[in-house]
């Protein structure tokens, strides 16, 4: 049997089309939050996989039957929580391009355009932004596509783990502290315990309404200093441009200051409002950037992108 017969994929992918664009037609006639209770689609699903491959009819049948009920309608315009719709024509049809091409990027003899693309189009994201020579592949740095801001938390606390252990050895993991604020992504707790960071060196900065609940270098600051005098190897700081909670933003220049009197890495979450500083009237949110280490934003969420995050670096 030919797994991908082009007449049969066709055929199918058309339906696929039509299922997905009939759904954005009724979609708002579902409620946005689902009704089902937890463990329903064990009930209405096979004990076990099929032994024998089932027709798209059949599985459509079954995605419109029992998958749908269970969605949370993220697209529907009537929901409001969290970020923006993050659907459109574009965004859509460049994954299928991507899931048809099915490139494994590997290196750049894998598949030289892959490689290349992204180099591209991470410097004209970056030439939008405004951000410094430093980190675009133009000039001395450059930057990745990555699939959550998870992801690129997690890389920069390693590199900024792994730089400082080079000089103080590694047998001080210990005595390294990571800091960010009460408003600061809970991603960023998470990643530093994946790093081998104890979850008592996490100093989370208490905010106020004061500072419009950004973080305050100056607190960051006697943190920091109470560490050193303590012993400890102050070694990140996570800085964030738009706060899930109350979209905060934190001053990058102040902040910078203080970290780099102790020799930290400096990295800006700006996954929800980094998007933004494109804006010529916004770009001032990011003043200060050209003294961070590591920057990163969600192009889905203002882009009508699917789940993209770009880290510079």
């Amino acid at each position: 049997m030919n797994p991908l017969e082009s007449e049969e994929f066709r055929r199918q992918g058309h339906m696929v089309i039509d299922f997905i664009a009939d759904y954005y037609n009724n979609i708002e006639s579902y409620p946005v939050l689902s009704r089902v209770e937890p463990g329903y689609l064990r009930k209405r699903l096979p004990k076990s996989a099929p032994k024998i491959p089932e027709p798209i009819e059949t599985i459509l049948k079954d995605v419109n039957d029992h998958i749908i009920p269970g969605l949370t309608h993220w697209q529907s315009p009537t929901h409001f929580a969290l970020f923006p719709s993050s659907g459109s024509t574009a965004g859509f049809l460049g994954e299928t391009l991507a899931a048809g091409l099915n490139v494994v990027g590997l290196n750049w003899v894998s598949s030289p355009a892959a490689t290349e693309l992204e180099i591209v189009v991470m410097d004209w994201l970056g030439e939008m932004l405004k951000l410094p020579n430093s980190f675009l592949f133009s000039g001395t740095g450059g930057g990745v596509l990555m699939g959550t801001t998870c992801e690129a938390v997690i890389c920069t606390l390693v590199a900024a783990r792994d730089r400082k252990l080079n000089e103080i050895g590694r047998e001080n993991i210990g005595k390294l502290v990571v800091y960010g604020s009460d408003q600061t992504h809970s991603a960023f707790q998470k990643a530093s315990r994946i790093v081998g960071i104890h979850p008592e060196n996490c100093r989370i900065i208490e905010t106020s309404k004061k500072t419009l609940l950004s973080m305050s270098s100056e607190i960051l600051k006697k943190k920091i200093v109470a560490d050193v005098e303590a012993g400890l190897v102050p070694l990140f700081v996570c800085a964030t441009v738009g706060t899930t909670a109350t979209t905060a933003v934190d001053p990058l220049g102040p902040i910078s200051d203080v970290a780099k009197a102790h020799d930290m890495w400096v990295h800006v979450d700006a996954a929800y409002a980094g998007s933004a500083c494109i804006c010529p009237e916004f770009r001032h949110f990011i003043d200060g950037v050209e003294r961070v280490n590591s920057f990163s934003f969600n192009a889905h969420k203002w882009f009508s992108l699917h789940s993209t995050v770009v880290a510079f670096g």
